[in-house]
């Protein structure tokens, strides 16, 4: 198995690192944190103790909660829907000619002066990931295989 479970004060500093960056007050997350050697964060409910996992060939383990990157914590899209209520800065609502785009993968053009690093995409209600922002853009992490289609755009406008 590639996946190392974080001890308390690993998990507390992941935790300070996402507090920090989003201007979180209260964090608790009631998981197990795991690792990888990507530096990716996975979480996993703690009934999972309950089960031996050394006879297994386990592939994956839990959900992807985001990446500890040298410059922040860049969340998934899970991630972000977990903590986006939470959070009380680096948070950008977009609408939704942009959501379209970013779930295309393409990287939105932003102009905001105060908000720097990693952030949270907001359409109304719902969150939709995490992007950098960099040289007047939110660079789009979306992983290709979780991307829309224009075919599939096309199709839903039908």
């Amino acid at each position: 198995m590639n996946f190392k479970p974080l001890n308390s004060k690993e998990k507390e500093n992941v935790l300070k690192l996402i507090k920090k960056q989003f201007s979180i007050e209260d964090l608790h997350l009631d998981y197990i944190f795991f690792s990888n050697e990507d530096h990716k964060i996975f979480i996993i409910s703690k009934d999972v103790s309950k089960i031996n996992l050394s006879n297994l060939r386990i592939n994956n383990i839990g959900l992807y909660f985001g990446k500890i990157e040298d410059d922040g914590f860049r969340l998934s899209i899970e991630g972000s829907q977990i903590i986006g209520n939470l959070a009380l800065n680096n948070i950008i609502e977009i609408d939704d000619v942009d959501t379209k785009k970013w779930f295309l993968g393409e990287d939105i053009p932003t102009k905001v002066d105060n908000v720097r690093g990693y952030v949270i995409l907001r359409n109304k209600n719902d969150f939709l990931g995490c992007g950098k922002i960099k040289n007047n853009k939110i660079i789009n992490y979306i992983d290709k295989g979780r991307r829309i289609r224009t075919s599939d755009i096309l199709y839903l406008n039908k």
